[in-house]
């Protein structure tokens, strides 16, 4: 006979894969014919957008692209600084061993540095080195049995644990679109370089939807037409719902800003501007923290009772904890004479150790220094290793990390060849704990075909024993042995110490 139980829901999204790799990606450019001929590269940069993803039995597909820009001095008379403007466009396939195609994958791709080379002054080869992340979680549903419907001679023994279930997750595609007034003495002659940024998320919840807002921080440096370098910024609210049924007030957000596409260029329609329209992808995650009072084990004193154990992974807390590592440093540039004209930051985790309470960082700061000389303008670039601890007291040693670095600060002050950095890099944490649980299932009830019937049973404690355990073991119950035994708290029992079993049998106790 199949018992009738009460079940609790949940959903655990679990990270069942994580791998990170190096990739080369590789394309040959021609120069345009409206362009000069290429004597030297000064710098090469670029904007990563994921425009899709495939997640499949064993792999993932990830699609994507690279708005590159090359920054270079022209073979002509005057030795004029130009750019050249592609797309690199890429298909990544990452073998993942536990990956199945109905889970999810959270990617991210970031440029570590380009190469660049003259093949002839008509012709460059670009080569960009990226560092490909990919997180699988699975989302798993497990009906965990809470209580019993008719619960007559059986005892439980209930275990009270606090999960974090899965409400939900969903994603929408939203555009941020802005006109970047230039000054009005700039005739705009061609986009040299972009820097694109993602800052301030934070999330809101209402009924079955989840408001996601941030702000994209656009940096454009242009060329005029009468070979003037200058610079132009601007900030661009983004804002989108995703709808996630049941999400309320209580449930915790994750929300990942991934940048799809992005279009810069002249405005064809006002003069002295710059069009910017960027495609974000919104991922939200929504998760609540349940306390689930769960039985872990049971008998009957009367009948025979089968059931099986299942093992399961669950997420007993998720946090999420942010801290900013800062750092200052003195550059010492003696070919700098004129502005310098941009600072890009390209932060990179190394290692990363869990230990005593804190996350140990080891990385580098790889700065980008484009700045303006007597010959024209020339880059430096320059490594700076760092290590860093967030100490948190919801960290462990058995403490699960994802960590998203953002650039938070990037300021310079130039005095006598020498550039003081100030540097600000936030680190966004998530850290989760899981446990192993043994979740009772199917549970089958039989009337007992033997039992045994004694006058009397005297059992002595051996190590390990529980009151639970030796309930279990004669079918009686951890009230009526520690009633008979004058036993005050029922967690201490001493090895060898002598008690006695009450017995049951046809609902009658038999002494």
């Amino acid at each position: 006979m199949v018992v009738e139980t009460s079940k609790n829901q949940i959903i655990l999204n679990q990270i069942v894969g994580q791998k990170k790799e190096s990739r080369l990606l590789e394309t040959d450019v021609i120069v345009n014919d409206i362009k000069p001929d290429v004597l030297n590269i000064i710098s090469t940069n670029g904007v990563v957008s994921v425009y899709k993803k495939e997640i499949m039995d064993g792999k993932v597909r990830i699609d994507g692209s690279i708005n590159t820009y090359v920054i270079y001095m022209a073979d002509d008379e005057n030795g004029s600084v130009r750019s050249l403007n592609t797309s690199l466009d890429f298909t990544q396939v990452i073998d993942m061993e536990n990956c199945r195609e109905n889970m999810e994958a959270q990617i991210n791709v970031s440029i570590k540095n380009f190469d660049t080379r003259i093949i002839n002054g008509r012709k460059l080869n670009i080569k960009a080195n990226i560092d490909v992340s990919v997180n699988i979680y699975s989302n798993e549903t497990f009906d965990i049995i809470t209580g019993l419907e008719k619960a007559e001679n059986i005892q439980l023994l209930n275990n009270t644990q606090t999960i974090t279930s899965l409400v939900g997750n969903g994603t929408n595609r939203v555009v941020a679109k802005d006109t970047v007034a230039i000054d009005v003495a700039d005739e705009l002659a061609e986009i040299m370089k972009v820097n694109f940024r993602i800052v301030d998320e934070e999330t809101k919840i209402s009924y079955n939807k989840v408001l996601s807002k941030a702000d994209a921080i656009v940096e454009v440096m242009y060329l005029t037409e009468d070979n003037r370098i200058n610079t132009a910024m601007t900030r661009i609210p983004i804002m989108g719902f995703v709808d996630i049924q049941n999400v309320n007030e209580n449930s915790e957000c994750e929300v990942q800003n991934n940048l799809s596409n992005l279009i810069i260029k002249p405005n064809s329609i006002e003069e002295h501007s710059i069009y910017i329209e960027a495609e974000i992808e919104v991922i939200c995650s929504a998760y609540e923290t349940r306390e689930i009072n769960m039985i872990e084990d049971l008998y009957s004193i009367t009948d025979d009772i089968e059931f099986t154990k299942k093992e399961i992974n669950a997420v007993t807390e998720r946090n999420k904890i942010c801290d900013v590592y800062t750092a200052h440093e003195n550059i010492r540039i003696p070919e700098l004479t004129g502005r310098v004209l941009d600072v890009q930051i390209n932060p990179f985790i190394n290692n990363t150790q869990i230990r005593n309470g804190k996350i140990i960082y080891e990385g580098n700061l790889s700065l980008e220094i484009l700045f303006e000389q007597n010959t024209g303008i020339n880059m430096r670039v320059v490594d700076l290793p760092f290590n860093f601890d967030v100490v948190s007291n919801k960290i462990e040693d058995k403490s699960k990390v994802e960590t998203i670095l953002k650039i938070k600060q990037n300021d310079f002050i130039i005095k006598d060849g020498t550039i003081e950095i100030t540097v600000g890099i936030e680190f966004n944490i998530s850290e989760q704990k899981n446990r192993l649980l043994n979740m009772i299932e199917e549970i089958k009830m039989e009337e007992a075909k033997e039992c045994n019937t004694y006058s009397m049973v005297i059992y002595f404690v051996k190590p390990g024993d529980t009151l639970w355990k030796i309930s279990k073991m004669f079918k009686s119950t951890v009230e009526d042995i520690a009633q008979i035994n004058n036993i005050e708290d029922i967690n201490k029992l001493t090895v060898g110490q002598q008690l006695y079993i009450p017995r049951f049998c046809k609902n009658k106790v038999v002494v």
